[in-house]
C-alpha cells in the first residue's frame, strides 16, 4: 500500500491490540513471575551457556536451552505481537547472580524472543540505559543516554525492545507505555485527514549517528500499514529535532498539527499505563504498538544507588518477512549500524 493515503483510505486496524488503563490496572495480568523451578532452569542454561563460549554475544539461542520456559515465552511473543503489546518477568535474582550472570541470562531470554539488532552506531547488541553524562539540550543525546530528566513518549528502532533493571536507582523512574494503536484508531476515527498526514514520511534527525557522507536526517512515516497490521514509528523529539538541519524538509503546519492531534491521544492517562522496576525485572515491549517513555528520577552515585537498565532491541520471528512493510524486512535507514558487533 502507498504511504500516501487519503482520509478516505485511512481506517483503524487490529482491534484485537486495543486497550484502556483500566484494561491494564491489574498488574498480574501482564507480569510473569518467574518460579524457583524457572529460574533453576534459567541458572542451568547459563552453565551451559558458558560450556560454549565466553564471550555473551556470541551465545546462540541453541546454547541457551529452555526446555520449559521456552514455551512461556513463545506465548508472551504471541502477546507482544498479537495482544496488549507489553509484558514484565519479575523475580531474576540480580543481588546473588551479580550483574554480569544477569546479563548473560536476560541476553538468553531475549534469544528465545528474537534476534538481537545494534542500538545505535556503535554497534551495542546489549546496551545500557543510565546516566552517560549527556544533557537534554545535546544533539547527539539519545534517551537511553541521559541521566534523571523524564522521557516523553517514543519507539525504538526495532520489533521489540527489552529492558533489565539491574539497579532502580535511589527513587522515580517508572516506567510509561501508552497503546500507540488505539491511538491510531481514535485518530481515524475522529480526525481522518489528520490521520492520513501521519502515513507519509515524517524527516528524523540521526543524532549525528548517519553512515559516513549520508544525510543527518532519513524519512519514515508515524504509520505504516501491511495487509491488516499497523506499524508505528513516532518519535516526535527525533522529528522535531531535524528541523535543525537546514536541509531538513520543514515540517508543514498540517504535519505539526496532526502530530499535535496524536499526541495528545498518546499522552491521555486513559490510554496508558505506570509500570515501576525491581531490580530482576525484565520489560518488553512491542514498538509497532506501544510507545514508552519514563517519568524522573534520582541517582545518588555516593550511596552507590544508580540506576542502571540492560537494553536489547529484538526482530522477533513471530513477524515474517512477508508480514512487514518493505521498510521493516530490514534495518532500512539504520542498517549500516550492523557493520560492529558490540556491547556496552
Amino acid at each position: 500500500m502507498s504511504d500516501t493515503l487519503t482520509s478516505t483510505e485511512v481506517a483503524p486496524l487490529e482491534r484485537q491490540a486495543e486497550w484502556r488503563a483500566s484494561d491494564v490496572a491489574d498488574p498480574t495480568v501482564w507480569t510473569h513471575q518467574l518460579s524457583v523451578v524457572e529460574i533453576a532452569e534459567l541458572e542451568e542454561a547459563l552453565a551451559e551457556a558458558r560450556t560454549h563460549t565466553d564471550e555473551l554475544l556470541d551465545v546462540e539461542k541453541e546454547h541457551f536451552p529452555l526446555p520449559t520456559l521456552s514455551h512461556v515465552l513463545a506465548g508472551l511473543a504471541d502477546e507482544l505481537i498479537n495482544g496488549r503489546g507489553f509484558q514484565r518477568i519479575s523475580g531474576l535474582p540480580v543481588d546473588r547472580l551479580g550483574s554480569e550472570d544477569a546479563s548473560w541470562i536476560y541476553w538468553g531470554i531475549g534469544l528465545h524472543l528474537g534476534v538481537p539488532w545494534p542500538q545505535n552506531h556503535k554497534g551495542h547488541l546489549l546496551g545500557d540505559v543510565k546516566d552517560q553524562g549527556k544533557a537534554l539540550d545535546d544533539p547527539t543525546a539519545r534517551g537511553n543516554e541521559i541521566g534523571g530528566a523524564g522521557l516523553g513518549f517514543h519507539s525504538d528502532g526495532s520489533d521489540l525492545v527489552g529492558l533489565l533493571c539491574l539497579d532502580p536507582g535511589v527513587s522515580g523512574g517508572a516506567s510509561l507505555i501508552s497503546n500507540a494503536l488505539l491511538c491510531h484508531n481514535l485518530l481515524v476515527e475522529s480526525e481522518p485527514e489528520l490521520a492520513a498526514i501521519l502515513y507519509s514520511g515524517l524527516p528524523y534527525d540521526y543524532r549525528g549517528e548517519q553512515a559516513a557522507g549520508d544525510k543527518p536526517y532519513y524519512h519514515v512515516p508515524a504509520f505504516s500499514r501491511k495487509g491488516d497490521r499497523l506499524f508505528v514509528r513516532y518519535i516526535p523529539q527525533f522529528v522535531l529535532a531535524s528541523q535543525r538541519h537546514e536541509a531538513a524538509p520543514r515540517l508543514t503546519e498540517q504535519q505539526r498539527a496532526a502530530m499535535k492531534a496524536y499526541t495528545a491521544l498518546v499522552e491521555d492517562p486513559d490510554h496508558r499505563v505506570e509500570m515501576t522496576f525491581e531490580p530482576g525485572d525484565m520489560q518488553f515491549v512491542n514498538n509497532y504498538h506501544v510507545l514508552h517513555g519514563r517519568k524522573p528520577y534520582t541517582d545518588s552515585a555516593a550511596e552507590g544507588r544508580v540506576r542502571w537498565l540492560k537494553r536489547l532491541w529484538l526482530a522477533t520471528e513471530v513477524l515474517s518477512e512477508d508480514d512487514r512493510p518493505d521498510r521493516f524486512r530490514a534495518r532500512g535507514a539504520l542498517a549500516h549500524w550492523a557493520s560492529k558487533r558490540t556491547r556496552a
